[in-house]
């Protein structure tokens, strides 16, 4: 009986670009053979637990901050966002001016994984991570730094843990308002049935969900490829394209109970904000929040627009609270030129006093 041959796995570059690089001598035909392997920083794994891996990235300077910074990335994206290459690395930049970084990887969650739910990760998982850092670093606090959906693992947990040792609080990106981020609750209104889609995959796939972003802003990926045709004689540029490329093409499967719990409590009732979203049994207070907060967000930003971050400082009970906008869009804020010239230096120059 004879099969089909698989599809390839490596996403294929557009013949566009491909015969593009074919004349610039570059005859590469994936993303993964053009961009190279992504998160290179050197690193430690010090825990795990299911699919997480909580690493520790070596230090790249003599002197070190003593308070470690915690990144907590989201569920839904690899976090190679954030270390892609040498010079293009948040991790690497933080490491360069001092900063002792520990980065929680979640993993790629399988069908047996179906039923992890918020209080798994945010009463559970992140907090054995918090406490395995504080032993590994001899600190007795933490910055909390967390990108999207893990900027709103980290808020939901410093608002349950008001007691927690966490000495900072910083957020890329984090929705904390479901009515904000209309074109998902329009998607997903009441008609959506999100339980069927659980019922059969278990977890959300991840191409449903890298569909369900690129539908944010459906002729995106069109533009990008045809900026890089406009810019194809700076090696550079078409190299980040690539690598940004790699990394959007592989997303990470969203854990069905935490799928359930976003649609319904957070897009279509907005609890969080209402101060009506309980985590085990526990009603979250953004008000509770009163460490030191910083909330980085990118104007241009399509998956995380303004109407669904802008509440977080604002009903943040921190006497000690600052917002910064700068130019750029929701990946752009941690990875693009823009972050390197902006994001990057506005996060060290609010750190470092608050890191001693």
């Amino acid at each position: 009986m004879s099969h089909a041959p698989e599809a390839s796995a490596t996403p294929r570059l557009p013949h566009p670009i491909q015969r593009t690089l074919a004349r610039m001598g570059l005859p590469a035909e994936d993303f993964d053979q053009m961009a190279g392997p992504l998160g290179v920083t050197p690193k430690d794994t010090i825990h795990a637990q299911g699919t997480l891996k909580l690493h520790h990235y070596r230090p790249l300077v003599e002197s070190v901050y003593r308070t470690p910074v915690l990144v907590v990335t989201s569920l839904v994206n690899q976090p190679t966002i954030l270390d892609l290459v040498p010079g293009q690395s948040m991790v690497e930049y933080l490491l360069r001016h001092g900063y002792d970084v520990y980065l929680i990887e979640w993993g790629r969650p399988r069908r047996e994984h179906q039923h992890l739910v918020l209080e798994d990760y945010v009463l559970d998982r992140l907090p054995r991570c918090i406490e395995r850092v504080l032993q590994d670093s001899g600190e007795r606090e933490l910055t909390l730094l967390g990108y999207c959906v893990g900027g709103l693992l980290a808020v939901l947990h410093t608002a349950l843990h008001p007691k927690a040792p966490v000495r900072n609080l910083v957020c890329m990106a984090a929705p904390v308002n479901g009515d904000g981020l209309e074109s998902l609750k329009a998607w997903m209104g009441e008609r959506f049935d999100e339980e069927s889609l659980i019922e059969q995959y278990g977890n959300v796939p991840a191409d449903w969900v890298q569909n369900a972003l690129r539908a944010l802003r459906p002729f995106g990926k069109v533009a990008g490829a045809m900026n890089v045709l406009n810019q194809v004689d700076q090696d550079e540029v078409v190299r980040s394209f690539l690598r940004m490329g790699k990394w959007e093409s592989d997303n990470v499967p969203f854990p069905g109970g935490v799928f359930r719990q976003m649609v319904n409590g957070f897009l279509r009732e907005n609890r969080l904000v209402q101060g009506t979203w309980e985590i085990g049994g526990q009603r979250v207070d953004l008000g509770a929040i009163r460490v030191p907060l910083l909330h980085l967000l990118a104007q241009d930003d399509h998956i995380t627009p303004y109407a669904s971050s802008r509440d977080l400082v604002r009903l943040a009970g921190s006497p000690d609270k600052t917002e910064t906008i700068v130019k750029g869009g929701h990946v752009g804020l941690v990875a693009g030129r823009g972050a390197q010239l902006r994001m990057w230096p506005a996060l060290d120059a609010w750190l470092a006093p608050r890191s001693a």
